[in-house]
């Protein structure tokens, strides 16, 4: 049965469920302590600051599944890091005995995302929210960054990837992240799926990405 993230399998505690069942099936997969994930929660709301609305900053799946409450979103350009696969996957949209590949930031270039506006009173409850999700297999940091949009400059927090992080993958060839995408999936979906669905909404956005669009095209015809 396919799992889906949404706010009250968030809330409910079945996403961090799926995240237990995973974590000794493999190796790699590195787990955040109840502890270090308060303490790191703790650090970016301190950074924020008390009573100041959250802009967060989404390039993936958060762009077609939030799964948290926004008052406001708008097509945003981040500067210094780009969007690719990266990041092997033993669950969600792959297994141990074949891995899927997740999108994270990554240095150099840029990406075109959305970034949604948080306001300040629900903030520690939907970040809260955002950091079970992202946070919890230790494959991402969450960083602060600057965003463009509507010819204005802000502050906003995105997920980049882990270098240190055993499933982070260095550069792979289009034909071999193609196949890997092609064949993967897991509790929740396929890999393809993933990948289709962020090229379309970004096309929704008017922002075409050249590099999913070349995978997109390795990919065998169905």
């Amino acid at each position: 049965m396919t799992l889906r993230i949404t706010r009250e399998t968030l809330l409910n505690g079945t996403v961090r469920e799926m995240q237990r069942h995973h974590a000794s099936t493999h190796p790699d997969m590195h787990w955040r302590t109840e502890a270090e994930m308060a303490r790191l929660l703790h650090q970016a709301l301190a950074e924020l600051g008390e009573g100041q609305d959250l802009w967060v900053f989404g390039y993936g799946s958060l762009i077609w599944n939030p799964a948290f409450e926004f008052v406001e979103r708008r097509c945003a350009l981040l500067r210094g890091w780009h969007r690719r696969f990266c990041l092997k996957m033993y669950m969600g949209r792959g297994t141990p005995e074949n891995p899927g590949l997740m999108l994270a930031l990554d240095r150099g270039g840029a990406c075109r995302g959305v970034a949604f506006r948080i306001e300040a009173a629900k903030v520690p409850q939907e970040l809260g929210l955002l950091w079970q999700r992202e946070m919890y297999g230790g494959s991402y940091n969450s960083r602060w960054v600057t965003l463009q949009a509507g010819g204005e400059s802000f502050r906003a927090l995105t997920f980049v990837i882990n270098h240190a992080h055993p499933r982070y993958t260095r550069e792979l060839t289009v034909e071999q992240i193609a196949a890997i995408i092609d064949t993967a999936k897991g509790d929740l979906g396929t890999c393809r799926e993933y990948l289709e669905n962020t090229i379309a909404h970004l096309r929704q956005l008017g922002v075409r990405d050249m590099g999913l669009t070349r995978i997109a095209a390795a990919l065998p015809k169905r």
